[in-house]
């Protein structure tokens, strides 16, 4: 199985209740449903004020590298991820769990 996490931050001046933004946090918290492939799914809002921690967070997990392939060139993926290239910047781990 394999972990997949993103960590999302967001440009500075960007507010997380900004409509651009929540509408943006909204297509995440429903990709999860929509790739078959997906095994867990969780995201949310970073609750940490401290200045090195990043505002935005997936944890997920698929079975093998065939599947997260899948999801990363899925439709819903590449939608839900597109309008966050306009205010945020991310990095991200897959690792075998």
């Amino acid at each position: 199985m394999i972990r997949h996490l993103v960590l999302f931050k967001l440009n500075d001046g960007v507010r997380p209740d900004e409509p651009r933004v929540a509408a943006a946090a909204e297509g995440f918290f429903e990709l999860g449903a929509l790739v078959p492939e997906v095994i867990t799914w969780e995201c949310g809002w970073n609750v940490s004020d401290r200045p090195i921690a990043y505002d935005f967070a997936i944890n997920s997990s698929v079975a093998d590298a065939a599947a997260l392939k899948t999801y990363v060139e899925h439709p819903a993926h590449q939608a839900a991820v597109r309008p966050w290239s306009d205010f945020a910047t991310w990095v991200i781990a897959d690792y075998e769990i």
